[in-house]
């Protein structure tokens, strides 16, 4: 089973909830792989300690023009709608930060001026945190595109067991990467007006990509209760509420994984892992769909 963690808005304990799930599971001998793919700021680690076995350099392609061989006749400019390559004058200009690496620019580049060359954008590492298969991306500084990063990391993800994606914040490009896929997406959300209003935006995303959602409350009891009515209204099913404490706080600033000190956590956690194998929730048509019926 392949879940996604993702969230609307930063902040909301989505990857403490990730990584507490991860222990867990592993915890109850089911085998377990983490994956960050929060490349632009993967924090995982700090709370796993895994011991990291191999790294490796990712890159991504990006035109090199020959300027023997080109004529200058702005094909190469016309069919790249990212402006990653102009021809000014007699000069083509690359800018690599803004190439998707579509490869257009050398299919129409009737002198064959145009190669590909790759250009390392940040790296890979993996490892084991224990019994926990780790893996995460480090996106390199300045890099405006991580979503190649985030494509070669999800090769890492497990064919056997629970497999745990970390995504990014937000409903952005790297996000749909992320969860691309998936068996489910868990979007945690927290019941301030800020956490609904991008509960709901991460609720539309999961729905155009038609893939099973539900949602985890975390720090449900500080009062607001539209987020629960949302949820009702939209069929969405919330598999736990975790209570606010205080104590989850000073372990997560001390980077120490929750449900290790907080044994109240801990059973909020438990019950998390418990619900993602129950079938009441996996069959309703929202979950099925990703599709409000």
């Amino acid at each position: 089973m392949k879940v996604a963690i993702a969230s609307g808005k930063g902040g909301t304990g989505k990857t403490t909830v990730a990584t507490n799930l991860a222990w867990v599971a592993a915890q109850s001998g089911c085998t377990v792989s983490y994956v960050d793919c929060d490349v632009e700021e993967p924090n995982g680690h700090l709370f796993l300690k895994p011991q990291v076995i191999s790294a490796r350099s990712i890159g991504r392609l990006h035109p090199q023009v020959d300027a023997g061989k080109c004529n200058q006749c702005g094909l190469c400019g016309d069919i790249c709608q990212y402006s990653a390559i102009v021809c000014v004058g007699k000069k083509v200009l690359v800018y690599p930060e803004l190439c998707h690496s579509c490869g257009g620019c050398t299919l129409v580049c009737p002198a064959g001026a145009i190669t590909e060359i790759s250009r390392v954008i940040g790296k890979l590492e993996t490892g084991l945190a224990g019994p926990i298969h780790f893996a995460h991306g480090v996106l390199n500084i300045g890099e405006a595109m991580c979503t190649p990063l985030i494509h070669q990391l999800k090769t890492e993800v497990a064919s056997e067991g629970l497999s745990i994606i970390d995504s990014p914040p937000g409903t952005s490009c790297p996000v749909i990467e992320s969860v691309r896929d998936t068996d489910l997406v868990l979007l945690v959300t927290e019941p301030t007006p800020f956490g609904l209003n991008d509960l709901k935006l991460a609720v539309e995303m999961v729905r155009a990509l038609k893939l099973p959602l539900a949602v985890v409350i975390n720090r449900a009891d500080i009062g607001d209760t539209e987020t629960k009515e949302y949820c009702r209204n939209e069929g969405v099913s919330i598999l736990v509420e975790i209570p606010d404490n205080r104590r989850v706080a000073e372990a997560y600033s001390g980077g120490v994984l929750a449900s290790e000190s907080v044994p109240e956590f801990r059973r909020s956690i438990e019950a998390l892992y418990a619900r993602l194998f129950e079938s009441n929730w996996k069959t309703s048509p929202t979950l099925a769909h990703g599709a409000a019926q």
